[in-house]
């Protein structure tokens, strides 16, 4: 039963990892973060670099926006030092004001008054202008925004200005109904642009960044994939399919995506750790040549002012511009992380092999601390090898999945033990109940044999016993010896006071009339008897033995509270609770019940000789008790009547 619902769990969580359920997607992502910061090498990336409009920069040269003209004058000194390509992370939506153009045509529209500017060459008079003529120039690419919750207009096509080819029809990439794009001017001279849009996880953290969104039917690149396949020369790249799942071929680097067009990022570690330049050091000439020339440089702004910070497994404020940077790299140094379209599959399958494993095992009897160290065995040794698979090939496997089934399935199977074996104890424990009261029914049958008091007698002080002693109980009596079992032990053990009478011979015991003094002697032995006997039965039984209260009623139940009793002789508390309990049932039944040589006693007429016995044959607290539920008597003693079975005889 546990194998199938072992293998019926992994199933179960197998297919909801198909399905990304929460619990299994969150352990995945768990285990990604962490292998990321793990294995972060902290290595500077060659191949890109940020120029930062930073705080510095707003504070020497003036705050944001700068005029457009600072900006292409940056973008000027950049371009001189022969960067493999520039990515202008910044969009200009908006004319800019600050023109001498926009200043000319403003005094002419509210004055009416005609402004020139002497000495200005013509393209300085229009900021959008100018920047549009050194991005033309500089073949930067430019930044596009994609909308996807309204729509928007555009003149004529959108130009992304690189191509996609290949198994286009396996993608299902998202559609943007919607787009922000930079003014006419510089839109019109910017050869190639790349959207800069990202998107964070469901827990608010990003790892991975579309590097494809279809537009208006046009697939188009982000700005970190245009921005390297401009650096590498390249202007298409190819979508493949292999077993793996989709990829985008780039001359001879390879970038694993999804179907959606995404990419996870692999990081080398915090943000702080990605080179970056001030961009206040450009423009006063303070940035060595090699710091730009042959890298991909992405210009933009990580001011806080800006909000352009995401979470990361390994930063939690890492730069929206040094993701850009960071994506450009993984693919020069073919670091994308690839997650395989199989290990979906694979986990369930994995995890059904373990929860067969599991389940046989405990099936099979083997114990917890096995399965829980196996358990934790395979869970390390998953780990370990997922680690390894992404440090040498940068692939992730999603090993949730079996994680999961792992933790589950021992949990279940300590939950299941516990359970069998309560339900192994309480068997036990109802054989063990049963095998006491055989082993108590049986002797007492042997002492039936022997001893003509009725059935009914031994019935009825039975159930006084278990009357007074609760009774006892719930007044607050003898608590610490009153418990539950030993309620219950009185009542089974009740039946066995007598049992010594099989010892006294037939001629004494059905002897019907008086005894003789001597023959008293002897019939009074049958509580020794009684006490050898069933604690010679005792011996035999290992434990906690229930023959123990038995044995001290069969010895002490002709015991008085005064001392005069026998066999012992024993007074007050050093007779035991039961001997004392047993004895007033006794007497009590022995009084109203008929023998060959008497008539059975009124109930009041019993209760008056008792009473005046009391602190002298009976304990005062027990007598009182047995009283105390004088209804409860009288019940018991018109339920289990002994008229129809005759007279019997007996000498106590």
């Amino acid at each position: 039963m546990f194998v199938l619902a072992a293998l019926l769990v992994a199933l179960a969580i197998g297919v909801g990892g198909l399905l990304h359920i929460a619990v299994v997607t969150r352990l995945d992502r768990f285990v990604l973060d962490t292998l990321q910061v793990q294995t972060a090498s902290g290595a500077p990336a060659p191949g890109a670099v940020v120029v930062d409009i930073d705080e510095v920069s707003l504070a020497a040269v003036g705050q944001w926006p700068w005029p457009r003209y600072r900006v292409a004058a940056l973008i000027e000194r950049i371009a001189a030092e022969h960067p493999s390509a520039i990515a202008l992370d910044i969009l200009f939506p908006e004319a800019d004001r600050a023109s001498l153009a926009d200043i000319q045509q403003t005094f002419k529209r509210d004055f009416g008054v005609d402004v020139s500017f002497g000495g200005v060459p013509d393209g300085l008079l229009d900021n959008d202008g100018y920047l549009a003529q050194q991005m033309g120039q500089a073949g930067v690419i430019g930044a596009r925004y994609f909308y996807f919750d309204h729509v928007t207009r555009t003149e004529g096509p959108l130009r992304p200005g690189v191509g996609f080819d290949g198994r286009l029809d396996l993608l299902a990439l998202d559609r943007a109904p919607g787009v922000l794009d930079n003014v006419a001017p510089i839109a019109a001279q910017t050869r190639v642009s790349g959207f800069v849009n990202t998107r964070v996880d469901a827990d608010g953290v990003l790892r991975q960044l579309p590097l494809l969104i279809e537009y208006n039917g046009v697939v188009h690149a982000s700005l970190a994939l245009a921005a390297t396949m401009h650096a590498l020369g390249v202007g298409s790249g190819t979508v493949l399919s292999d077993r793996d799942g989709l990829s985008i071929q780039l001359s001879q680097h390879r970038i694993p995506i999804d179907k959606a067009g995404y990419a996870l990022l692999r990081f080398n570690g915090p943000s702080s750790g990605y080179a970056s330049i001030p961009a206040v050091d450009v423009l006063t000439g303070k940035v060595r040549a090699e710091d730009l020339r042959g890298k991909i440089v992405f210009i933009g702004s990580s001011a806080v002012g800006l909000n352009d910070v995401h979470p990361t497994a390994v930063d939690r404020e890492f730069s929206g511009l040094k993701v850009q940077s960071a994506m450009a790299q993984n693919i020069l140094d073919d670091r994308v992380v690839r997650r395989p379209v199989w290990g979906g599959q694979a986990a369930l399958a994995l995890g059904v092999v373990l929860a067969l494993m599991l389940g046989l095992l405990f099936a099979a009897g083997r114990g917890m601390v096995l399965l829980a160290s196996l358990g934790v065995a395979v869970a390390a040794v998953l780990v370990v090898v997922g680690a390894s698979i992404f440090v040498r090939s940068g692939v992730f496997l999603p090993i949730g999945v079996p994680l999961l089934v792992l933790a589950t399935l021992v949990v279940l199977a300590f939950v299941a033990r516990f359970v069998l074996n309560h339900r192994r104890a309480q068997r036990w424990r109802r054989q063990l109940e049963n095998a006491r009261q055989v082993t108590i029914e049986s002797m007492a049958a042997v002492a039936e044999t022997r001893d003509p008091e009725t059935g009914a007698h031994i019935k009825r002080t039975q159930h006084y016993v278990r009357a007074v002693a609760e009774r006892l109980q719930r007044t607050g009596h003898y608590t610490g010896t009153l418990t539950r079992e030993y309620i219950d032990l009185l009542f089974l053990s009740a039946p066995l006071h007598d049992i010594g009478k099989v010892g006294v011979p037939d001629h004494i015991l059905l002897k019907p009339g008086p005894l003789t003094a001597e023959e008293q002697v002897i019939m009074r032995r049958h509580a020794e008897f009684g006490r050898e006997i069933i604690y010679s039965t005792a011996e035999r039984i290992e434990g906690d033995n229930f023959l123990r209260i038995a044995g001290e009623i069969a010895a002490s139940h002709h015991e008085k509270w005064d001392g005069t009793g026998y066999p012992a002789g024993l007074e007050g508390q050093a007779i035991p609770l039961s001997g004392r309990i047993m004895a007033v049932a006794d007497i009590y039944d022995a009084m109203i019940s008929r023998r060959c040589y008497k008539e059975p006693f009124p109930h009041e007429a019993a209760k008056a000789l008792m009473l005046d016995m009391r602190g002298k044959t009976f304990d005062p607290v027990v007598l009182d008790a047995f009283f105390a539920i004088e209804a409860q008597v009288l019940d018991i003693a018109a339920r289990y009547s002994d008229d129809d079975e005759g007279v019997a005889g007996s000498h106590d």
